[in-house]
């Protein structure tokens, strides 16, 4: 590739940096944030709430489990106390070895409460006693309310898999007002490597109204909010890699109030998502009130199967313009060579092979354009030493040279911009590939993040207080990979970047900006890199320079008598733009402005 391969580079590079600055979750001053959530959704009554005597039965804890979870819920307000994943460990136990597994939900730290309104006052159901029956994965509780009223709920776990069925029934129940509340609140802890990705935890939703798909800020240092006052088909609080999502059966919510708050002074609980949500006691009343949990990892292949409008969107695939790339041709891919390899390493280069070869073509019509612009090197340097400093007049003779030799100039350019959806694709999708999670590859114990092969004593801006090593072999490949180009192609007069120089400079941004990503990305860039450096010395011995040299000279002839390649489209305009800024120049000479 020539001086357009960097240029692509470059590209890439603004692209993910602009996005990241222009599309970046703003900061929310966090007492604003607070008082917008309580006055949108806490009811002005509530210091009539009506508080039940549960000292009255001993607190009984059911156990419900299946081979992925274990669900434990409490005869005390028939709630849940805990959901563990069966097969998925922090990362802290990870590390030290330790088997015990991912607790998504703890009713010490987290809540899911509902209040109803009644004749007597807000009744909130966690402080009522209730008596629980348990057949298999099913408890049901009832618990008994004033004038014969009763509450009755019951959860059910299926034999596999990640959802939680919870059914409320309060039919008999007087219910006044036209609504009635949920709180539902998560503190989320640290079970990945890094804390500062961990508190981009959000709050995802799913609007009625054409169902779209929305979220709030990712900002791992500021508080963000969202008064929903539309109808919502579920709502879930993702985390890096894991998911607990709330949907309604054959209802939807009224509206909610979202806040996601930022513990920057705790490493325990590291950042609080909290949804108040208003739903309608109307449907409760006509039995309309059936909830799917889900507590499950971010898992796409999983996710996506879950029976709720868009509820795989949940799973950040990439954006949206690149999604097909990504959702048709990396995922599947990516499933299929998870099946024949379980070293995951290796899966990265077998990936790295397949996506290389298929854009091979692309590849050698690149380096193919490249080698016509090094034939014509030395009439270019002519003309630049010939017109001077002129750069229109340098440019629109070159525009001519290649028109008479039938060269496209963006013939190196086009193919190059044809790879780049791939590159932006993999940059997205492996910072979200809960598949590389705490998979090992030589020294890097978990190709999901960053692998530390040296800890500094010291902070250094923009990089961090690691060493990832695999971010360095990126870095020393791209700046191979810029050498050998540099070698191959010519000087380009005119040109108002040193592009030689970019080739140097870019790669060692990027090592700024992946040190903290995952090792499995960096290693993919790395193996990517060598791959096409061996692609481009292979081409290099297929392409024999003197037949195109041949071919430049042949078509010179033939257009010069009025035959040959015809101009595209592109080169016409450009040529005619250069020419009308020339006119422009010499008519501006002719007639300066006077002081």
């Amino acid at each position: 590739m020539d001086r357009n391969s960097i240029t692509g580079i470059v590209l890439i590079m603004g692209m993910l940096l602009g996005y990241q600055y222009f599309f970046a979750p703003k900061e929310v001053p966090e007492v604003k944030a607070k008082a917008v959530t309580q006055k949108a959704i806490i009811p002005k009554d509530t210091a009539k709430l009506v508080t039940i005597d549960s000292s009255i039965k001993q607190e009984q804890i059911f156990t419900l489990e299946n081979k992925d979870i274990i669900v434990k819920v409490s005869s005390k307000g028939a709630k849940l106390v805990s959901v563990q994943l069966k097969n998925y460990k922090s990362y802290a136990n990870f590390n030290v070895g330790k088997s015990d597994g991912l607790y998504l939900y703890n009713a010490a730290s987290d809540e899911f409460s509902v209040e109803l309104p009644t004749a007597a006052g807000k009744v909130k159901i966690s402080n009522l006693d209730f008596t629980g029956v348990q057949s298999g994965n099913k408890v049901s509780f009832t618990g008994a309310l004033a004038n014969g009223q009763a509450i009755s709920s019951s959860y059910v776990l299926p034999e596999a898999g990640f959802l939680v069925d919870y059914q409320l029934d309060a039919k008999s129940v007087a219910l006044t007002g036209g609504d009635y509340f949920i709180h539902w609140k998560e503190q989320v802890h640290q079970t990945e490597k890094d804390i500062t990705e961990e508190r981009k935890a959000t709050i995802n939703y799913l609007l009625t109204e054409d169902e779209e798909f929305d979220y709030l800020s990712e900002n791992p240092s500021s508080v963000t909010n969202e008064n929903l006052d539309q109808s919502t088909k579920w709502i879930s609080f993702k985390k890096k890699y894991f998911l607990t999502g709330l949907i309604p059966q054959g209802f939807t919510f009224k509206s909610a109030a979202l806040t996601a708050t930022p513990n920057l002074t705790d490493s325990v609980n590291i950042k609080t998502l909290d949804a108040q949500i208003i739903a309608s006691a109307q449907d409760l009343a006509a039995g309309k009130s059936n909830f799917t949990f889900y507590f499950g990892p971010n898992d796409y292949s999983i996710v996506n199967k879950v029976e709720a409008p868009n509820f795989g969107k949940n799973v950040k695939l990439s954006y949206d313009f690149l999604l097909p790339i990504t959702k048709y041709i990396f995922v599947p891919l990516f499933g299929f060579l998870e099946s024949l390899f379980s070293n995951y390493g290796l899966l990265i280069v077998v990936l790295v092979l397949i996506i290389k070869t298929a854009l091979l073509p692309l590849t050698y019509k690149s380096y193919v354009s490249m080698a016509k612009t090094r034939i014509l090197a030395p009439e270019i340097a002519a003309i630049k030493e010939k017109i001077g400093d002129d750069a229109a007049r340098v440019q629109q003779e070159t525009m001519k040279l290649y028109g008479e030799v039938g060269v496209n100039p963006l013939s190196g350019c086009i193919p190059v911009l044809a790879t780049m959806p791939v590159l932006m694709a993999v940059f997205m999708l492996f910072p979200n590939l809960i598949n590389l999670r705490q998979e090992s590859f030589l020294w890097a114990n978990d190709l999901s993040t960053y692998d530390s092969f040296l800890n500094l004593p010291f902070n250094i801006p923009f990089y961090g207080s690691h060493v990832s090593l695999f971010c360095l072999l990126m870095t020393v490949s791209q700046l191979a990979y810029g050498y050998y180009n540099n070698q191959i192609t010519p000087d380009q007069p005119g040109q108002p970047i040193n592009m030689k120089m970019m080739a140097y400079v870019t790669p060692v941004i990027f090592m700024f900006v992946m040190n903290s990503f995952p090792a499995g990305l960096s290693f993919y860039y790395f193996v990517s890199n060598l791959v096409t450096i061996g692609q481009q010395l292979a081409i290099r011995k297929f392409v024999n320079e003197d037949k195109i040299k041949a071919l430049l000279d042949e078509n010179r002839k033939k257009i010069a008598a009025g035959g040959g390649p015809k101009k595209s489209k592109f080169s016409q305009y450009l040529q005619t733009q250069l020419k009308t800024m020339e006119e422009q120049q010499k008519t501006t000479a002719k007639n300066p402005k006077k002081k």
